[in-house]
């Protein structure tokens, strides 16, 4: 199954492709975009690095990897992102949106679609996410979806502002997703 194009009712989600790249330059210019990833712009090669990886990464199993979400006026909201994890059947939920995009609700919209297509579709059994935990908004956006807090954690990475509070991970199972509604998870 190769990486499906994704609808909801606001959004269109198109499989992360190379004629994306200057979309991920323009949300990695955005500061505000990337507080809490990593507390700076990106220069160009390290978001060509990471646009490399996200290719390769949507390539190792069936259905997972990387979507650009547009509204249905055709204006650019975001990558969307359900990559595969390490662990078997586990994929990672995340989001980046332009800053023109945020407080619409298009996150959280973007998130149920992806968890629906995660464990409907592409037959994964867990998806977690992580922030850091001073982002009350990314949290919001995982409660909303449906995920819940599992622990707080604090990984070795290069200090950043709030970064000393941990990291938060969120997840849903496969079996919590479809006992949501009676209709499996579209609920």
């Amino acid at each position: 199954m190769p990486q499906p194009i994704l609808h909801t009712e606001r959004l269109l989600l198109v499989p992360l492709a190379d004629e994306h790249l200057e979309l991920e330059m323009e949300l990695d210019s955005d500061p505000e975009v990337l507080r809490y990833l990593y507390g700076r712009t990106r220069t160009r090669d390290e978001v060509m690095e990471s646009h490399r990886r996200r290719m390769e990464l949507g390539r190792r199993v069936d259905g997972l990897g990387y979507w650009m979400a547009s509204d249905r006026a055709g204006d650019f909201v975001g990558l969307m992102m359900l990559p595969p994890l390490d662990e078997p059947s586990a994929a990672e939920l995340g989001y980046r949106l332009a800053r023109s995009q945020w407080r619409k609700g298009y996150a959280s919209e973007a998130s149920r679609e992806l968890l629906r297509h995660g464990f409907e579709t592409a037959g994964q059994e867990r998806i977690v996410a992580q922030t850091m935990t001073v982002n009350a908004g990314s949290r919001a956006v995982m409660e909303k979806a449906g995920l819940r807090y599992q622990r707080t954690f604090f990984p070795d990475y290069p200090p950043i502002p709030g970064s000393e509070e941990g990291e938060v991970e969120y997840a849903i199972t496969r079996a919590e997703w479809f006992a949501r509604t009676p209709e499996g998870g579209a609920g």
